[in-house]
């Protein structure tokens, strides 16, 4: 009791800036957990109907879509979708307002959310498109057009009006976006601009 008593003290310590930046923030983790207990609970409601261009090709629809890679005990990405679908013949797994997580030595490093996003069985690559958020580790946050997450021991590719944040400390608007292997560094491309603020 007394750790929420000091959390509330403190809270009411914020300015109003930085009471708007935790209330965000909570928001944003309440929708994420919101997402992933919902997709507990909803089933597949599949509907499988058959595609006339290929004489074996199937289109899967879906509500509440869960896609997940584990390999030797290891997870390395989460991802729910509100609804898609999944094509059979380029295997490849589309759903709508998509979060998830990316994961390092089995913990959450970068988060996200996102208006549409594919996952491509065959090369394992999820690619979110239009209104993108990520959130890393160290509370950066990002926001771009599209990005490419080609497995944990690649880089992660930002484009497209990149917005980076990390609290009170700067700003950068880019390009271009890479997020090193492991999400513990990046690096901004092509035109950028950038504010570094005093603590």
């Amino acid at each position: 009791m007394n750790y929420l008593q000091t959390g509330i003290n403190k809270f009411r310590e914020l300015n109003t800036k930085g009471k708007a930046y935790v209330i965000i923030l909570l928001a944003i983790i309440f929708v994420m957990g919101w997402a992933f207990i919902s997709a507990g609970v909803i089933t597949g409601n599949f509907n499988r109907a058959q595609i006339k261009n290929g004489a074996n090709s199937k289109k899967i629809n879906a509500n509440g879509v869960i896609i997940t890679e584990t390999k030797n005990g290891t997870k390395y990405f989460e991802l729910y979708g509100e609804n898609g679908n999944y094509n059979n013949q380029d295997k490849i797994a589309t759903l709508n307002n998509p979060v998830g997580n990316f994961y390092k030595n089995n913990e959450v490093s970068m988060s996200f959310q996102s208006s549409k996003g594919t996952y491509d069985e065959k090369n394992r690559i999820i690619t979110l498109y239009d209104n993108t958020y990520i959130v890393l580790k160290d509370e950066t946050s990002l926001e771009a057009d599209k990005v490419i997450w080609s497995g944990s021991d690649y880089d992660t590719v930002a484009e497209g009006n990149v917005k980076v944040k990390k609290g009170k400390e700067f700003i950068a608007i880019a390009d271009k976006c890479i997020i090193r292997a492991g999400y513990d560094s990046f690096k901004i491309v092509g035109n950028t601009k950038t504010q570094i603020f005093e603590k």
